[in-house]
């Protein structure tokens, strides 16, 4: 159990530290506009999101505290 919970509070903190160097991601979207028939027009949006500044905190400070219950658990 000590190991298993280190390891996901590892994993949390690279997330939060991926999240803090990497805030915005684009992703492509595609909507159909027009449907005529066999015929088909669709647009590629692309898109922008942000990664909450609450939800980073939140990893980093989740994958600390598990790393230490972790290190300090006596099982």
């Amino acid at each position: 159990m000590k190991r298993v919970l280190v390891i996901v509070g590892v994993l949390l903190v690279l997330l939060g530290i991926a999240a803090v160097l990497h805030p915005t991601y684009t992703y492509h979207k595609q909507q159909q506009v027009a449907k005529i028939g066999s015929f088909q027009a669709t647009v590629d949006e692309e898109k922008k999101a942000q990664i909450p500044v609450a939800a980073t905190v939140a990893l980093l400070v989740t994958g600390l505290v598990l790393v230490l219950a972790g290190a300090r658990s006596n099982t």
